[in-house]
């Protein structure tokens, strides 16, 4: 059975950031939390279709990796990619339209929840097949390296998807290389249904590249100021020269792997001990609190803000037209 990370485990800052910091990290995450609470209700409501996989409880890990970025730096992710869009700068009424197969949304409704990108926002995806979108994000490191730049690819998938046989080809090819690529593997401790430690003979998932010499580190998932720190450590080792990384980290979703898994797997205490003990925006928001940083008040405040945000795109989602029937033959074949 598979747990939340440990509070003993985790590498706490020694002290909290600047407060415009940590004021971001609150609104982003909570940004997050809050659009995929809605997209929730939504499809409940039928207005989404298809898969639909929320990334509630797991915000820290893309708001830290954002905040250690630089211009031009890319991200490419699998299908649980919401949170991904909205860190990265992609506007909430953009995704939620495409969310709902509108005409507004990122991929003018024909990409639904697993499959939106924004070269501007130096996002390139949102991947439906498990697995398929690393050796895509290695092929991006390749492009950086072969065209002489300093940029670097950050590469997600998850504890699933790290079992995959094209992650370890692409990790050889990478290491051989010595690819500007940082693989961060989200382990949220369930690839679909199927606990960890019933799915994968070594747990510790940041030694994936040990085979072919690529260095690896376990992180504190739950915790935006040490996913920031990796980061950035990840990044100076990657555009030094010295070849792809790995970042394993240790995460947790509370909802089911999509909407349609009721998640009966866990135990009744699980997913309340995570809200109770390790969630990333109260970590966060105690922080702020214990600093001064904020008050109650003007937490609540920016919740508010951001509850209005989500509605509005909600409601821009709602309202935008669903995509002509000839849209159906548009960005199919690039012509060179």
């Amino acid at each position: 059975m598979a747990t939340a990370p440990k509070a003993a485990s985790r590498r706490r800052a020694a002290a909290p950031a600047p407060k415009e910091e940590l004021l971001k990290y609150y609104r982003d995450m909570l940004l997050i939390r809050r659009f995929e609470e809605r997209a929730g209700q939504l499809y409940g409501q039928g207005l989404i279709g298809g898969f639909c996989h929320l990334y509630i409880g797991q915000e820290a890990v893309i708001v830290g990796i954002e905040a250690a970025l630089e211009d031009g730096d890319q991200v490419i992710t699998g299908y649980r990619d919401h949170g991904h869009m909205l860190a990265m700068g992609m506007s909430a009424d953009g995704v939620m339209a495409e969310l709902t197969g509108r005409e507004g949304g990122y991929s003018k409704g024909k990409g639904g929840s697993m499959h939106m990108f924004s070269t501007e926002k130096n996002f390139f995806g949102g991947h439906g097949i498990v697995g398929a979108q690393v050796p895509i994000g290695t092929g991006l490191a390749l492009a950086n390296k072969y065209k002489g730049t300093d940029r670097v690819s950050f590469t997600f998938f998850g504890d699933g998807a790290s079992n995959q046989g094209q992650v370890f080809e692409a990790m050889n090819m990478a290491a051989l290389w010595k690819l500007p690529v940082i693989y961060v593997i989200e382990n949220n401790q369930y690839a679909m249904g199927t606990s960890v430690t019933r799915a994968t003979a070594e747990t510790h998932l940041y030694r994936r590249g040990a085979a072919f010499n690529i260095p690896g580190e376990e992180v504190d998932g739950m915790d935006v100021l040490a996913v920031k720190a990796a980061a950035e450590k990840a990044i100076a080792h990657a555009r030094a020269g010295k070849g792809p990384i790995v970042l394993e980290m240790k995460t947790y979703r509370y909802r089911g792997h999509s909407m349609s898994d009721p998640a009966k797997y866990r135990t009744r205490e699980e997913v309340p001990d995570a809200r109770e003990h390790h969630d990333p925006i109260e970590h966060v928001k105690k922080m702020l609190l214990d600093a001064k940083f904020a008050n109650e008040d003007e937490l609540k405040a920016i919740d508010k803000e951001i509850r209005a945000e989500v509605t509005e795109a909600a409601e821009f989602a709602q309202s935008s037209p669903e995509p002509a029937p000839e849209e159906l033959y548009t960005d199919v074949l690039a012509e060179a």
